[in-house]
């Protein structure tokens, strides 16, 4: 993966992880920052920039370590080894928690915050599952940092419970033949390929994608599926038929007779809007005024009686086309 520039906190240098990205990146400029999340040249920039400053390289040390409570696939929400992607999603909530500095940031001190996932999975009484993707695309970031090789045996040996993580990318060789013992659930995020193409932008394909989930699967990994975000645009119930029918016939007999779904509607917001708008001009106004409500601080959700009826049409085409794979839920 290239880039422009690396921008990087000193104190990566005590990390093998540091060290080991200081010799891959040696041929491109590397800029000292004090901290990963404040640097000034990056948050002056004007939005037209956004497409450009996705290709630096932050890296830095986590310094914060907060679980948050989820009840979906997870019991928690946990930091990790990333945050940021170099995909440019055009609704990526990302660029809502961080505005124009939703690019890819790394971080060396992986043994701290998996010590931390195994202790707190040992403390938990009953088994815990934990996600490390929600801030950035584990897959993507293997590429640079070999962070799941790492983390995968580890966590088989030594951890109790469950991690999971979802991802746009079908970069999965490396992790086929890893110990995991079931403890991992990869998940992939798909979408009509008119969505990936138009609004995805920097990810891999449908196909690509379905043929990654199928070798996790026949792998040994618990499998699921992300029809996310979910978006009501023009066209869009033919769409997501399409999706589903594609799905049907290209994944695996072993994939469809143990995945499970998630379904997830778009949120978008007025920081999208402005970047959007300015970064990429050319592309589709995901903002349907007709069809959202305000969600609190400037973001925007579907109506009430858009989502319903865009639930049940899901559910109705999930039924007669995959038949009886289970729904975890649609938010």
């Amino acid at each position: 993966m290239k880039f422009d520039a690396v921008y990087y906190e000193p104190g990566i240098m005590s990390y093998p992880l540091g060290e080991k990205l200081r010799e891959d990146f040696r041929d491109i400029t590397w800029i000292p920052i004090e901290s990963h999340n404040s640097i000034k040249e990056m948050q002056e920039k004007p939005n037209s920039e956004f497409g450009h400053m996705k290709r630096n390289l932050i890296i830095g040390v986590r310094k914060t370590h907060k679980y948050v409570e989820n009840h979906k696939v997870s019991d928690y929400l946990v930091p990790y080894t990333s945050s940021g992607c170099t995909a440019m999603c055009l609704y990526c909530y990302l660029v809502c928690n961080y505005n124009k500095c939703a690019y890819l940031r790394l971080f060396v001190n992986r043994e701290q915050m998996l010590d931390r996932i195994i202790k707190k999975g040992r403390e938990g009484g009953n088994p815990l599952t934990f996600e490390i993707g929600s801030n950035s695309d584990l897959v993507l970031e293997n590429t640079i940092t070999d962070n799941l090789l790492y983390t995968i045996p580890r966590f088989a040996e030594e951890g109790e419970g469950k991690l999971t993580f979802p991802t746009k990318f079908h970069m999965v060789g490396p992790l086929l033949n890893l110990e995991h013992r079931g403890k991992v659930i990869f998940r992939m995020s798909v979408n009509p390929q008119a969505i990936i193409s138009r609004i995805e932008l920097g990810t891999s394909s449908l196909k690509q994608r379905i043929q990654a989930v199928n070798q996790m699967c026949d792998a040994g990994y618990p499998c699921g599926l992300l029809i996310a975000p979910v978006i009501l645009m023009e066209g869009w119930r033919e769409m997501y038929t399409g999706l589903l029918e594609e799905l049907e016939a290209g994944l695996s007999r072993k994939m469809k007779g143990q995945m499970f779904l998630e379904v997830i509607l778009m949120t978008y917001s007025y920081v999208h809007r402005a970047i959007n708008s300015e970064a990429f001009p050319a592309a589709p106004d995901l903002y349907d005024k007709e069809q959202m409500t305000g969600r609190g601080r400037g973001r925007y959700c579907y109506r009430a009686d858009s989502r319903e009826e865009a639930e049940a049409f899901l559910r109705s085409g999930i039924k007669r086309i995959l038949g009886d794979v289970p729904v975890l839920y649609i938010s």
